[in-house]
């Protein structure tokens, strides 16, 4: 069986150093907001390129609090793609915010940014971004736009760590920016956690305090905030393996050559474009036949996975507040998309068993 993930294969490379990490911090007998915390925070800025990170408890309370460092108005609009997850919905609803869909480029998956500006009104705040699968978001004409509209920029990171446009790695083109370490993630915690960046003194300051009660003084609040800290264990855990991120990267992307070269032209492959550095957090490929390829890849002994098979405006809880916004686009991935392995475990030999399989279909 080769199968479409396992924590335990991807994590035992780290074994050594996160027993030796756990250990360390377990007899510091400081396990909140300590050393290790911090010293993530620094390092995963400098990988970056930001001035600032500060880790959060997971990736959605990164998208939250991201927005709610803005104060925007009840009820303002955030301009997100139609084919996103949940999470970056969910973002924009719990801040009282109006979730406005844009379709996606059908060849990047991403925001397509010829039709933002259609949607920009006198109510919208800001645009959230989706570096899906892997692959940044076009931003320098996005950025253009939002200066152009006077508009706050929010990048959604949760599957482009280490991920580049035009040799700048994402969490660097926003005015905030979130990141997930779900245990699945080129970079993934053992446990939920997340982070924000930004290169804004006076955000990163809201967002810390935002995180620990709207405390920056321990026991005076100075805003209604929230319990959402990265704690000592996992901040210890993810500084072990981002001393390897690249190497995961790079690893992913050698799987992804290996696919994109060797599958037949039946399945519609990742789209490689110079100006993007890619690091395949999802190797995904479209067919019109998707359940049926599913079904014979398992019967194959292959498992997959399909990230996502509802869009967001059909999903029963977005009943009253996406569903009157039509995403045909959004509708024709989430129906014709499967995730392929590219576990940071697996094997150019697996990968050439995938495909071996896959081309008899």
């Amino acid at each position: 069986m080769i199968e479409y993930e396992n924590l335990g294969k991807l994590n035992q490379p780290f074994f050594k150093e996160f027993e030796h990490a756990f250990k360390e911090t377990l007899e510091s007998g400081w396990y909140i907001l300590g050393k290790k915390v911090q010293a993530f925070e620094n390092e995963f800025a400098d990988y970056c390129g930001t001035k600032h990170c500060i880790g959060v408890a997971n990736g959605l309370d990164a998208l939250i609090l991201a927005l709610r460092a803005f104060n925007f108005e009840k009820g303002s609009e955030v301009i997100v793609p139609s084919n996103t997850y949940i999470a970056t919905i969910l973002s924009i609803v719990h801040n009282g915010l109006v979730p406005v869909l844009v379709e996606p480029d059908i060849a990047t998956y991403n925001i397509d940014a010829k039709k933002i500006e259609e949607k920009i009104t006198s109510q919208t705040c800001a645009i959230m971004v989706v570096h899906l699968y892997g692959k940044v978001c076009e931003m320098d004409a996005i950025d253009a736009i939002a200066k152009k509209h006077n508009l706050k920029v929010i990048e959604d990171c949760a599957q482009a760590h280490g991920a580049k446009y035009k040799n700048v790695r994402a969490g660097n083109f926003g005015d905030i920016n979130a990141f997930s370490f779900y245990p699945t993630k080129n970079l993934g915690a053992i446990a939920d956690a997340g982070a924000v960046t930004t290169n804004d003194n006076s955000l990163a300051e809201s967002i810390k305090a935002l995180r620990n009660y709207g405390s920056k003084v321990k026991y005076y609040n100075e805003v209604v905030g929230f319990n959402s800290r990265l704690d000592e264990v996992q901040a210890a855990f993810l500084s072990v393996k981002l001393k390897s991120l690249d190497k995961i990267n790079e690893h992913k992307r050698t799987l992804a050559t290996i696919y994109l070269k060797h599958l037949k032209a039946d399945f519609i492959k990742p789209v490689v474009h110079p100006d993007y550095f890619d690091v395949y957090h999802i190797f995904n490929i479209r067919h019109e036949k998707r359940d049926e390829l599913k079904e014979y890849l398992l019967k194959n002994d292959i498992r997959t996975d399909i990230h996502y098979p509802v869009a967001p405006n059909k999903q029963v809880a977005m009943k009253g507040i996406l569903d009157t916004q039509p995403s045909p686009i959004a509708d024709l991935i989430h129906q014709t998309t499967l995730s392929l392995p590219i576990s940071y475990f697996h094997t150019e030999q697996d990968i050439l068993k995938v495909i071996e399989v896959m081309n008899k279909f």
